[in-house]
């Protein structure tokens, strides 16, 4: 087991430590902010614009700090960041949070004004120098004024004009990249493999070998669903969103649709199997038909028609054949 005796407990930390250490946090923070501001600048303006004010405000806190650094301790800071202090606060690396959603990235941005507040109060709290209290709570009441200079920004940018558009821009984009790819998945999930699954059913009365042949066909169209979403659009021109998402979207449900009509033949009494995965079978079309109503804003009875008929078919293929 090791253990990280390199970082310093905060507890330890002196007071021009703790002020390099605000310094250096409120420049990763200001990075951090401009980064969303980047990600978030072609499809979502006006968010860009109040992550660029955060940036701005975080800034104009540093540059107070190091001037109070200059003022009581010198022009050279020491260099302590986050990762030298045990138990203090860390920041998501921003390359995980490109591909977050909009509404993800705003609740990040809370979190850290939040955490860096609560942070400052509780070591104010636990200090019993006066003038490290001092600056503990000056620090504390910084933070709190980066939320209140937030919400002043969004109230800016984020008309509610600015925030149905942008809005309507993340909704789309999560139906390019997840639903799409994962309807398609699941409809060929669901319907290509109720041929063979009830094909080998009624040909060997066999719910073991059914099962086998179930999650066979499910996994290997899984895979190949999975590949071929990923392979086919790399979502540079279409817009469509990362193709590992989207191929992960299409092998996922693909596996799924073809595994719900499958698992039922674990059951050792073949009727009861059967029956169960027709029930199972319904449940699916209908999700599907819902899917689309609510998300591709398919009308609920062409939908169900769709569906129905396609599943119907492709079910009535497998029995004829595995009947005769």
């Amino acid at each position: 087991m090791r253990f990280n005796l390199a970082r310093k407990r905060f507890r330890d930390l002196d007071e021009q430590e703790i002020l390099a250490l605000a310094i250096s946090s409120e420049e990763d923070d200001a990075q951090i902010y401009r980064g969303y501001a980047e990600s978030l600048r072609a499809d979502y303006p006006a968010s860009a614009a109040v992550f660029d004010g955060m940036a701005a405000e975080e800034d104009t806190h540093r540059q107070r700090l190091i001037d109070l650094h200059s003022a009581r301790f010198g022009s050279v800071i020491p260099l302590i960041r986050r990762e030298h202090v045990s138990g203090f606060y860390a920041r998501r690396p921003v390359w995980l949070t490109h591909n977050l959603g909009l509404e993800r990235i705003r609740a990040e941005a809370a979190a850290m004004e939040h955490d860096a507040e609560r942070f400052y109060l509780a070591a104010a709290a636990r200090t019993q120098d006066a003038d490290t209290r001092k600056l503990l709570g000056d620090l504390a009441a910084a933070e709190a004024g980066h939320q209140t200079a937030a919400e002043d920004l969004h109230d800016q940018h984020l008309t509610e004009q600015a925030r149905a558009t942008e809005d309507a821009v993340e909704r789309r984009q999560f139906i390019l990249t997840w639903v799409q790819p994962g309807l398609a998945g699941l409809m060929d999930g669901s319907v290509s493999t109720l041929a063979p699954i009830f094909a080998t059913a009624f040909a060997t009365h066999n719910t073991w070998t059914t099962f086998l042949v179930g999650l066979a066909a499910s996994i290997g169209a899984g895979i190949s669903m999975g590949f071929t979403e990923a392979a086919s659009d790399d979502g540079a021109l279409s817009g469509r969103g990362s193709p590992i998402k989207r191929g992960l979207a299409a092998g996922v449900m693909t596996t799924l649709g073809g595994l719900g009509h499958a698992l039922p033949y674990l059951i050792t009494d073949f009727w009861t199997a059967t029956t169960v995965a027709f029930v199972v079978v319904f449940i699916e079309l209908w999700a599907i038909a819902w899917i689309q109503k609510t998300y591709m804003d398919t009308p609920f009875w062409r939908a169900t028609l769709q569906v129905v008929l396609g599943g119907a078919l492709v079910f009535a293929a497998g029995v004829l054949i595995g009947s005769g």
